[in-house]
Order: C-alpha cells, then sequence, then structure tokens
C-alpha cells in the first residue's frame, strides 16, 4: 500500500476530517523548524517536507477544497511536547529554512493570535505536539484542528482505515467511562509478579478523539482512534479539604523502557516513588525529583487501532492509538488541573504516554481493566489486552 496521499486521497482527507463550511475560509498548516541543526533527524525533515507538499497541492486544488486559501506557518520548536508554542510563526510562500535561524528572512512574521484570528481550520504537523496549547486557543478562538505530532508517511495506511467504526468504537467507550467513578486495571510482569492500580475517575467525563472535528472550538489527534479520560486529581480538596475530596487514585503502575522495567508508587494520583531496574529507575527517580507534576497521572486512554491491524512505529501518536495507555504529567488541555505553570520551565512540561501492548512494553501484560459505577457494578471492559465491548 502506498505511504503518500495522492491529490484526491489528500483533499478527501480534509473533506472528511473538517467537512468544511460556508464559514470555513482558511485552511493553515503549522509546522516547527529546528533551533539546533544538531537534534534534526530525518523523520522531522520528512513531516516538513509533507508540510510545504501539502500545501502546493491543496492551493492548487483550493476550490475543491471550498476554501480560499491554504497557508503554511513555521516556527522555532518549543523543545517539548506540549509546551506552549511562541507568540509568533512565520507564513512561508515557498521553501522551509533548514533551521530556525533562517525562518525571518524566509517568510513574514505572524502573531499567532492573528493565526487563530484568521483560519477556521489548522492542521499541524509537528515534531512536538501541539495538542494542549490548540485545544486550549481553539476554545478561545473557535478554530477547529487536527495536531499531529510526530506524523510521517508511515502513518497514511491510518488515515485510510474506517473512520465511521472507529468514531462508534470510541463512542461505545465513552458510554461506559462516563458513568464509571473508578478503574482498576491489573498488571502482570514477566509471568510472575502482579500489580494493580486504581483510577479515581470521579468528577470526570470522557473524550472521544475518532479523527473528525466538524464543530467549531476543538481541536485533538490525526491519525485517531481513541476514548480518554483524565482520572480525578484532588484539586477540589483545595476548597474543601475533607476527605472525600482526597483523589483515591492509589496503587503500583509498572512500565517498561528499553528492556528495564520500573514501578511507580501513586498515591493521591501522584507517583510518589519509583522502584525497579537501573539505570530506569534511577532517571525516572530522578525526573519526578526535578519535576513532581511530571508524575501526575494524566489520562486514561483507550486506543482502539490496533484492532484494525496496525502496528507501532515508533511514533506516539500513532501508537497511543493502538491500545491502552497511562499518561504522566500535563492534563490541563484535557480538562485537567495541571498546567504548565506546575513545571519548572516551559521546556519541562511534558504529557507523556505509556501503551500496554506487547509490542511497545513486551515484559508487562495487561490482565484486565475494570470499571466500576456509583451503584458498585462492576463491568471488565479489556481482559488479556483484549477489549469486550465490540461485536
Amino acid at each position: 500500500m502506498s505511504h503518500v496521499l495522492n491529490m484526491v486521497e489528500l483533499i478527501s482527507l480534509v473533506g472528511s476530517v473538517f467537512s468544511p463550511g460556508p464559514k470555513d475560509r482558511v485552511l493553515g498548516l503549522l509546522v516547527d523548524v529546528p533551533r539546533d541543526p544538531e537534534v534534526d533527524s530525518q523523520r522531522w525533515r520528512e513531516r516538513r517536507d509533507i508540510a510545504e507538499g501539502w500545501r502546493d497541492i491543496l492551493q492548487a486544488h483550493i476550490r475543491q477544497l471550498g476554501l480560499d486559501s491554504v497557508r503554511l506557518f513555521a516556527y522555532p520548536d518549543v523543545g517539548s511536547n506540549n509546551a506552549d508554542l511562541p507568540d509568533s510563526a512565520y507564513e512561508m510562500g515557498g521553501p522551509l529554512p533548514p533551521e530556525a535561524k533562517g525562518l525571518p528572512a524566509s517568510g513574514r512574521k505572524t502573531d499567532f493570535s492573528d493565526i487563530f484570528s484568521t483560519c477556521q481550520l489548522l492542521m499541524a504537523p509537528t515534531e512536538y505536539s501541539t495538542t494542549a496549547p490548540l485545544k486550549n486557543a481553539a476554545k478561545q478562538y473557535g478554530f477547529r484542528a487536527a495536531t499531529m505530532p510526530g506524523f510521517i508517511s508511515d502513518m497514511i495506511p491510518a488515515l485510510r482505515i474506517d473512520y465511521n467504526e472507529v468514531n462508534r468504537r470510541c463512542r461505545i467507550l465513552k458510554e461506559r467511562l462516563d458513568p464509571a467513578v473508578s478503574a482498576d486495571v491489573k498488571f502482570l510482569v514477566d509471568g510472575v509478579t502482579e500489580y494493580s492500580i486504581h483510577f479515581d475517575l470521579r468528577f470526570r467525563t470522557a473524550h472521544m478523539s475518532s479523527g473528525r472535528f466538524p464543530d467549531s472550538g476543538i481541536a485533538g489527534n490525526l491519525p485517531s482512534g481513541e476514548t480518554y479520560i483524565v482520572p480525578y486529581e484532588g484539586e477540589r480538596f483545595r476548597d474543601d479539604p475533607s476527605e472525600t475530596f482526597r483523589s483515591r487514585t492509589n496503587g503500583e503502575l509498572p512500565v517498561e523502557s528499553d528492556g528495564k522495567v520500573v514501578v511507580f508508587s501513586i498515591r493521591e494520583n501522584r507517583a510518589v516513588e519509583v522502584t525497579g531496574e537501573s539505570p530506569l529507575v534511577e532517571a525516572e527517580a530522578e525526573h519526578l525529583a526535578a519535576e513532581p507534576a511530571y508524575g501526575n497521572m494524566a489520562e486514561l486512554g483507550f486506543g482502539i487501532l490496533g484492532d484494525f491491524g496496525l502496528k507501532p512505529i515508533q511514533e506516539i501518536l500513532l501508537d497511543e492509538k493502538l491500545g491502552f495507555h497511562v499518561a504522566f504529567g500535563r492534563s490541563d488541555h484535557f480538562g485537567g488541573d495541571v498546567g504548565p505553570k506546575r513545571f519548572s520551565h516551559p521546556g519541562a512540561v511534558i504529557h507523556l504516554d505509556r501503551i500496554y501492548i506487547p509490542a511497545t512494553q513486551p515484559r508487562i501484560h495487561l490482565m484486565s481493566v475494570t470499571l466500576n459505577d456509583p451503584e458498585d457494578r462492576r463491568e471488565t471492559i479489556i481482559r488479556d489486552g483484549a477489549y469486550l465491548l465490540f461485536e
């Protein structure tokens, strides 16, 4: 299968993602350009080339889109996923420079407030995720955005799947998560040691990310295919210091990276201790000590694209949609309480997904995910890594 979208497919993709209407006149493409050429990569360069190509193809067929223009904006990279965007970017009529210092000579400086005010539709195939800042800005300015952090041509097959079925499955998950007050998750490490964690889901509703953005004021990932919810973070306890309003998220969460496994001790929705194998345990302990907000349990995500035969490609944009995942760090862009101000500096802001599928964490087996409702009814929706909800 080709990993290049042709003109017809690209126009169809924009139409199916946004369903442009009479008030939609401008599609903006956002890309980040490396400040330091030493951190550039083949995939990042490919992504910038894709954005240039999309601008040229879509602008050449603008009438078929029903829009007035397609504009490409570039800005110096922000250094981490979901950090705030800079104040301005540069509109690019020609090729992108290889590094950020070339932007002023190559493009026209434009404040992001102007971009958000004039572009009703945005697509952001960036190196560092813009999901958090664009979700927040979309609420203020009313645009719609498809965020595509880490997008590469290997993801194009995920744009060709049946998104009607994706939407159906995401909705079924939302219908289960919305009334749930908690979730119990069990893991088995190396086939021997069992760990469990109880997630507090009170005061929260779930969000669908099904690859469709027909309504103003919303932003989300593309490719897509997940329903997610922010565990209750205990923020009500600040105003009413009773036990009722402490977060009840507690337990042990195993995480595997580069073949090593560590276990986070979670208390009141925060990782407070980490044990396990060196050198990962030292690195994670240092990160927690330097940035306590990193230890926030920011998301329970229920990705479904693994059921469509898609495989991980080492890019979080796609890989997190393949199965169940738990995120650490920032949550305000999902309706949670932890935002950039809880971190020491903008470059430290993070929202990091840990994906519990065999291809990404082979030593950790997802035994079950069970939801609990206010009447103490329990429903196991995942057993041995497989969903039990979909016919």
